[in-house]
């Protein structure tokens, strides 16, 4: 059976957020490990696209959306 936090939204829009923000955290920490320009560039593009995701579930967090009103 599902536990009261389970249920709350935020327990787990808080939960993706930090693995998100962990996956970009490691992607960037890893541009400084490889040599090749193009694989740097899609780890900071996929640390982009990321962290934009990150802020949509923020966004649903706080309504800041008019679509998660």
């Amino acid at each position: 059976m599902a536990s009261e936090a389970d249920r709350d939204p935020r327990h787990h829009t808080r939960k993706m957020q930090a693995l998100l923000q962990e996956t970009m955290n490691h992607l960037r920490d890893d541009i400084g490990k490889v040599d090749e320009p193009q694989l740097k560039a899609m780890f900071e593009t996929a640390a982009e696209v990321l962290g934009g995701l990150k802020k949509a579930f923020s966004d649903y967090e706080q309504k800041n959306e008019i679509a998660w009103r």
